[in-house]
């Protein structure tokens, strides 16, 4: 997608890979440093960096065939971040909203471009018609500044992107009807249908295969290169594949980023590769191609060039304005929202050099017309950038006051940090269980700290090898999200007394530890380590199985006693699990009583979380039996178990290791035990905690009582139930 017109013919002064690889470099090193002292956008800096260093500045690189490719590169990239970091649920949420703003910004600049090209540039109809289709769509040039603050997921950001591809398309279609008006004499609608049947076949196609291929291929490589370079492979092969039907590719890129979305957490090392690549390398090189397109000097050309620029550029960004304002009114938003949508959508790059050039090869647009283009897509580009690095700030800090006006919420998260202590024993579960600590974590109480700890009782250099090992994997996996995690190397009289010291130490909330692999058949479903550590410790422990990669979960259901809601860490472990179903994208399916819904409804409207949450109501052993038959392979069964002499303890829950390991053998399964009593057992010694269940000495009478007075009411109903099914059998 070239735009050329009248290249020098100078031979540029760096022609070497080496050094015109280098130039790059430093302009992408030393922009950002100058222009933030500016507080100039970085966009413009490497558009400008181009329009300097290119054939029509100081001619010191030529747009050859390496701009061509990475240019092309860091359009399809752009464009594929914008789809995959896109959050579903406020996609769903703000869809209809998205489409309306697509038709008005697709639709207006169509109409009085169209108009205002005959009128005041003298075009025909067809040719005002073609010239429209350019301001009408629109490139999210400005994404990489809205991202930046991370702004991603709020509603005039996601109404903006979803707009977008309606834009693009509708372009797509208006140039295909042109080209063939202009070639057949005639409009023909056999070439829209067959344009609209080949994108209705395309997403059909990538909808039902991309899911399954990529499920597949993670779950049987989980090497973090082979991921990357998977995903690459899929946005280039959706982008050809839209190429190969009339679409064009970047929406092959950007619907590709939507059909992997739920695939690549937010959290997780293949997001923070796929980001990193494309801001440091890709993204930058496009801006820069672009910059080198633009020939400054078709301004001194004539008044013709000048006139025809300005009304190009006063027409595309004052109809773009008027569809975000209309689209303001239609849904009574702020001002600040409205310019948000309207400077995201105000760029024109990629559909406007495509049209221009087809336009140009056809004759219907001359020089003047060329030249005026490029004008527009650099003041586009610039007013947009700067407008959205502005409306971006403004939204920023809207944000900040709405949460700190949520007192509520405030508190909670201001209370304490949560501290999170990941017990590793080796270096082949070290990545999963640091992985799954980073996606529950809580977005609030960021503040606090993340521990490895390897335990040994021996201090020979193969025990000492070992845990170095392992706490290098677990900082390895990390740093591979920019997170921090402190190691810790502890040589203690066991496992379970290093782990506690280790929570009294440092104030854990929670310990997340990898569930016990049975060796022999005699072995039991938790082991010898984990029943002593639940005695020693009344802090949230969270036990994790997984025999998928954690980003492949289709679903999360949980399984909930009853009285749930009264325990000290309810809170805690509903929360950690909405942070889990949001990374992951997933529906969180509840199996609880009446009661306990109501509380988890509650817990999950005043944290705000936005997730698709499900309820199904189990009163009894019996209704908690059929789950074995509803939980798939593809799912993450969470079982919410209890401490005995706790509110929530029940008879059946002291059998629930047989139940697991009979029925649940071969599922991915996290337990959780929720942090109980809330007292510390500071007068216990050490060598008391291994030996005393901590429940019958620190456990109030009045919550002794209430356990004993709940068995009594579970065993009267069972008892009565048992006598209807033999009334019943007579």
């Amino acid at each position: 997608m070239a735009l050329v017109p009248a290249i020098h013919s100078s031979t540029p002064l760096l022609t070497s890979p080496v050094p015109i690889f280098l130039a790059v470099l430093l302009i992408i090193l030393v922009t950002p440093i100058v222009l933030n002292k500016l507080r100039i956008p970085q966009v413009i800096g490497l558009i400008v960096a181009g329009v300097t260093v290119g054939p029509y500045g100081f001619n010191l690189l030529a747009r050859d065939m390496s701009f061509e490719v990475f240019g092309q590169v860091g359009l399809f990239y752009l464009m594929f971040l914008a789809g995959i970091e896109i959050d579903m649920y406020h996609l769903k949420k703000n869809l209809r909203k998205g489409l309306v703003f697509g038709l008005y910004t697709f639709m207006i600049p169509l109409a009085l471009g169209a108009v205002a090209s005959g009128i005041l540039l003298g075009l025909d109809a067809l040719t005002a018609v073609l010239m429209a289709s350019m301001f009408s769509a629109h490139t999210l040039i400005a994404y990489p500044i809205v991202s930046r603050f991370g702004l991603t997921r709020s509603a005039p950001v996601v109404i903006a992107i979803a707009g977008t591809i309606f834009t693009v398309l509708g372009s797509l279609i208006v140039l295909a009807g042109v080209v063939g008006t202009f070639h057949d004499g005639e409009f023909r609608i056999s070439g829209t249908l067959k344009l609209l049947g080949l994108l209705a076949a395309y997403c059909i196609v990538l909808v039902y295969a991309y899911p399954r291929l990529t499920r597949w291929f993670f779950k049987h490589w989980n090497d973090s290169i082979l991921q990357y370079v998977y995903v690459l492979a899929m946005m280039f092969t959706a982008a050809q594949l839209a190429i190969w039907a009339g679409i064009e590719g970047v929406f092959g890129a950007f619907f590709a980023g939507l059909v992997l979305n739920r695939y690549i957490p937010a959290r997780s090392p293949l997001m923070s590769r796929i980001e990193f690549v494309g801001n440091a390398i890709f993204i930058p090189y496009f801006l820069i191609g672009v910059g080198m397109l633009i020939n400054v000097g078709v301004v001194t050309r004539g008044w013709s060039t000048l006139y025809a620029a300005g009304v190009m550029s006063g027409v595309a960004m004052c109809t773009k304005w008027l569809a975000a304002f209309v689209t303001q009114r239609t849904f009574g938003m702020n001002s600040v929202e409205r310019s948000m949508m309207y400077q995201l959508s105000n760029a024109h790059t990629a559909v406007a050099l495509a049209v221009v050039m087809i336009g140009y090869g056809m004759r219907l647009f001359d020089e003047v017309i060329l030249n005026g283009t490029v004008i527009m897509i650099l003041v586009t580009c610039t007013v947009s950038s700067i407008g959205s690095s502005r409306a971006a700030s403004r939204l920023k800090v809207m944000a900040l006051e709405e949460e700190a006006d949520d007192g509520s919420r405030a508190a909670d998260h201001g209370r304490k940090r949560e501290n999170v202590l990941i017990p590793v024993a080796n270096p082949v579960t070290a990545r999963e269980l640091v992985d799954l600590a980073l996606l529950m974590r809580d977005r609030g109480r960021a503040n606090g700290k993340v521990y490895a700890l390897h335990v040994r009782n021996d201090n020979s250099a193969a025990s000492r090898s070992l845990g170095r090992v392992s706490l290098d994997t677990a900082e390895k996996a990390a740093a591979s999200v920019d997170a921090g995690i402190e190691p810790i190397d502890r040589y203690d009289l066991n496992f379970v007394t290093g782990v506690v010291n280790t929570i009294e130490e440092r104030d854990i909330d929670r310990v997340i530890i990898g569930l016990h692999r049975r060796t022999t058949i005699i072995d039991s479903f938790f082991g010898d380590k984990l029943p002593n550590l639940l005695r020693a410790t009344n802090k949230m422990l969270v036990i994790s199985r997984f025999f998928i990669p954690v980003n492949t979960i289709a679903r999360i259901v949980v399984a909930v006693p009853a009285n749930a809601q009264y325990e000290t860490g309810f809170q805690a472990w509903v929360t950690a699990l909405c942070n889990l179903a949001s990374q992951l994208g997933c529906r969180l399916i509840f199996c609880c009583s009446d009661p306990t819904r109501r509380f988890v409804e509650a817990v999950i409207k005043r944290g705000q979380y936005e997730i698709r949450s499900e309820y199904r109501k189990v009163e009894d052993w019996d209704d908690f039996l059929m789950l074995s038959n509803k939980v798939l392979d593809d799912d993450l069964f969470v079982v919410v178990n209890a401490r005995r002499a706790s509110v929530s303890h029940a008879g059946y829950l002291d059998s629930m290791p047989e139940f697991l390991q009979k029925y649940f053998a071969s599922n991915n399964m996290i337990v959780i035990y929720p942090e109980q009593f809330g007292e510390r057992m500071e007068e216990m010694t050490m060598t008391d905690t291994l030996t005393t269940d901590i429940a019958t000495v620190s456990s109030p009478l009045w919550l002794r009582v209430n356990s004993v007075y709940n068995r009594l009411v579970k065993l009267k109903k069972r008892v009565t139930q048992r006598g209807r099914r033999q009334k019943i059998d007579l």
